[in-house]
């Protein structure tokens, strides 16, 4: 088999309690990644770390709140000093609240940009400052569609994803010159807890493929929610060396439903 050039390599991934991020760190745990997986929700992280190691996996559950600076960088001090340096990171930790912009508190529009911005700023800063010195790594931030087109009800959201996209960009660029790669992946509707907190009844689903033109929102084309791991194998390339000539890409991975904006 063609050697992707993860095996060994210690991965960070946040939000890895459920979801994509469990999705995501299972499969670079299946790559031969010693996994560093991180959540605030501890019974589930923990969990998912016990599957892993049980299953033969180097894996250790690291429980943080990545909206919370000084404990983002407590925690990767301590990963690479009980795992060894990290090589790949993954930003998956990610809230979603909806509701119309006169309805949103102050609290809501500051947990979005706490955990789906400043938790990617101060997870990515931490590790890419190691990174540079040994002149190596990649991170991958986990995104969303809705960072592309604009989504009723969801203002806060989109507006706190697109801001990680574009500073995943920018980090890119500006680690380039240390061979780091710093790439995005934007899932569309995907088949998680967060997903179906938001359908209103068994046919949430089937709705959200279907679109609904009263929101301006289309349809999925490839007539499917995606799946946990069809989001984590988009990753997976990414973090590996098949993808060794890209960074600062978009890669929208939602069957469609934004026809290749």
């Amino acid at each position: 088999m063609e050697s992707t050039g993860i095996r060994g390599k210690v991965a960070l991934v946040t939000g890895a309690a459920q979801g994509i991020g469990e999705a995501v760190a299972r499969a670079l745990a299946r790559q031969g990644a010693v996994v560093a997986a991180c959540d605030r929700k501890e019974a589930e992280l923990l969990r998912v770390a016990a599957d892993l190691s049980g299953s033969g996996v180097h894996a250790a559950a690291y429980k943080a709140d990545v909206s919370r600076s000084a404990e983002v960088e407590a925690m990767v001090e301590r990963i690479e000093d009980e795992l060894g340096p990290i090589e790949i990171l993954v930003n998956v930790a990610g809230v979603l609240r909806v509701g119309g912009v006169e309805s949103l508190t102050d609290e809501d529009w500051q947990a979005h940009f706490n955990v789906n911005t400043h938790g990617v700023f101060y997870t990515s800063r931490s590790v890419v400052r190691r990174m540079a010195s040994r002149h190596s790594g990649v991170i991958v931030t986990v995104g969303s569609n809705a960072s592309k087109v604009p989504r009723s009800q969801m203002s806060a959201y989109a507006a706190s994803k697109a801001a990680s996209t574009m500073f995943t960009k920018c980090l890119g660029l500006e680690y380039a010159r240390h061979h780091i790669r710093c790439n995005v992946v934007s899932p569309g509707s995907t088949d998680t807890e967060m997903q179906r907190l938001l359908w209103k009844d068994d046919h949430g689903a089937r709705s959200i493929i279907e679109g609904a033109p009263d929101s301006f929102r289309l349809g999925i084309p490839l007539g499917k929610i995606a799946l946990p791991s069809d989001i984590a194998d988009a990753v997976v390339f990414l973090v590996s060396d098949r993808a060794g000539h890209m960074t600062m890409q978009d890669v929208c991975v939602d069957g469609g439903a934004t026809l290749g904006c």
